[in-house]
């Protein structure tokens, strides 16, 4: 990763020596030597982290934790000063300052700080990707049955009071599109949206990936990694299939979402983090708790909003819609431009059961799409198993 490194020191030699050591390592460097350059230098978007000086000619340096705190690429602020001691750097810190260094700056130390301010930009950065290609994507939590109106009016309701929701459905119903949509719908929308499933991850690594670890904790553990739950901070969790978290992490967890605070893996310090969970699951859960393979208290403590997603095949009034969706989408995304879908091919898309929900749906859509070079999509375009016709 490349960062561009803003420095605010209106000493020149000190300016001179930090970009020399720093443009020697690979980074990029800009030199101000006040808060109103460094703010106009913010305003353009050119520093991913900044150093900034406490006492400078136009003003107290830390003003800008205040500043920068709503935004959501705020770059991560290591404090230099000759001046600080230990109250201000607590201060400095829980105002939202990622490092604080004091001079003469140790040059290994600041390596170690600009090393782990890289880490957090990395991580914004593939967040911002991922945002931006959700809202690029379009929702398909659509449909006018009573049931689905209900849960969406449930789910904005959760989504502005920031509980706790467990989606429930069964595969491809679209519990990680509905999570997305709360997101959205809140007022964390701007925070980060941190999905994780808990079936694809082996349980000797899903605390470190839930909670991180610091350097040695373990075989191969170089370097401090941030743990998904402190990355989320401010934001959303989502924990997918839930059902298949080991019983110790289980407890672990729910540790955690009492506490509001966990240990990283190896590390002593409580880390205090505000995150709204949203937990999915496609199995029973109460059938798992008689079995003894799930928590009950961490089951009634996901559970503070309970949204079950229907299959589709209980709201088959919402498949033309859905269709719809589909065509727009792809026609987008391919190049393509079918604007309708013949009588019989709808109806024949009424009558399968569906037994893969909304994914089969969409995937069935742009199956047909590649192999229709009409305006229209009819029957023959269809799966055999779903137009009844003989294959070809």
């Amino acid at each position: 990763m490349s960062a561009t490194i803003l420095i605010v020191d209106d000493e020149e030699n000190a300016q001179i020596n930090i970009s020399n050591f720093l443009n020697g390592r690979g980074y990029e460097t800009i030199g101000v030597a006040t808060l109103s350059e460094a703010r106009k230098c913010l305003q353009q978007g050119k520093a991913d982290i900044i150093l900034l000086d406490v006492q400078l000619p136009d003003g107290y340096g830390p003003r800008l934790l205040d500043e920068t705190a709503t935004l959501a690429t705020r770059p991560p602020i290591i404090l230099i000063t000759a001046y600080g001691d230990i109250d201000m750097a607590v201060e400095a810190m829980k105002n939202g300052a990622h490092d604080f260094l004091q001079k003469p700056i140790s040059l290994t130390q600041l390596e170690k700080s600009i090393l782990r301010a890289e880490e957090v930009v990395a991580l914004r950065r593939e967040l911002a990707h991922l945002r931006q290609r959700r809202q690029d994507e379009e929702d398909y939590i659509v449909g006018n049955t009573a049931q689905m109106r209900a849960l969406m009016n449930h789910a904005q309701r959760a989504a502005e009071a920031s509980v706790s929701v467990l989606i429930t459905g069964e595969t491809g119903t679209g519990k990680e599109v509905l999570a997305n949509a709360i997101h959205r719908m809140g007022p964390r929308a701007n925070k980060p949206f941190i999905a994780i499933n808990c079936a694809a991850i082996q349980s000797t690594v899903l605390e470190s990936e839930l909670f991180g670890y610091e350097a040695g904790a373990f075989t191969g553990a170089e370097k401090r990694k941030l743990g998904l739950m402190e990355v989320a901070d401010g934001g959303i969790l989502f924990l997918d299939e839930i059902s298949s978290m080991p019983p110790d992490m289980q407890a672990k967890l729910l540790r955690a979402l009492e506490e509001h605070a966990f240990r990283r893996v190896g590390g002593v310090n409580l880390i205090r983090v505000d995150v709204q969970v949203l937990a999915a699951s496609n199995r029973h859960l109460p059938t798992l708790i008689s079995d003894g393979r799930f928590r009950e208290d961490l089951y009634y403590r996901l559970k503070v909003v309970d949204l079950h997603l229907p299959p589709l095949r209980e709201r088959k009034q919402d498949i033309p819609e859905l269709t719809g969706l589909f065509i727009r989408r792809n026609n987008q995304r391919m190049g393509m431009n079918i604007q309708d879908v013949a009588p019989r091919a709808m109806q024949a898309l009424m009558a399968h059961d569906w037994p893969g929900n909304i994914r089969e749906l969409r995937n069935v859509i742009e199956r047909a799409m590649l192999f229709c070079d009409d305006a229209c999509l009819d029957l023959p375009h269809l799966p055999a198993e779903i137009s009844g016709l003989p294959p070809c």
